[in-house]
C-alpha cells in the first residue's frame, strides 16, 4: 500500500477524523497490510515472492 496523500489531506477530503497512527507501518501491520521498503533493483523479485506467497 502506498499513501499518496497525508492524513490531513485525507481528513479534509472525507471530512472525517482518522484513527491515531493512520498510514503508519505499525497501524497497517495491525490491520493486515503488508508493509515493505524495497530498493527499486529488488522490486520485481520482491513482488514475485509476495504474490507467490499469497497464491499458496
Amino acid at each position: 500500500l502506498i499513501g499518496f496523500a497525508g492524513p490531513r489531506v485525507i481528513e479534509t477530503t472525507i471530512r472525517q477524523s482518522l484513527p491515531p497512527g493512520f498510514q503508519k507501518s505499525e497501524f497497517l501491520l495491525e490491520h493486515g497490510m503488508i508493509d515493505l521498503i524495497v530498493p527499486r533493483s529488488e522490486m520485481r523479485a520482491t513482488i514475485a515472492r509476495v504474490l507467490s506467497h499469497l497464491m499458496d
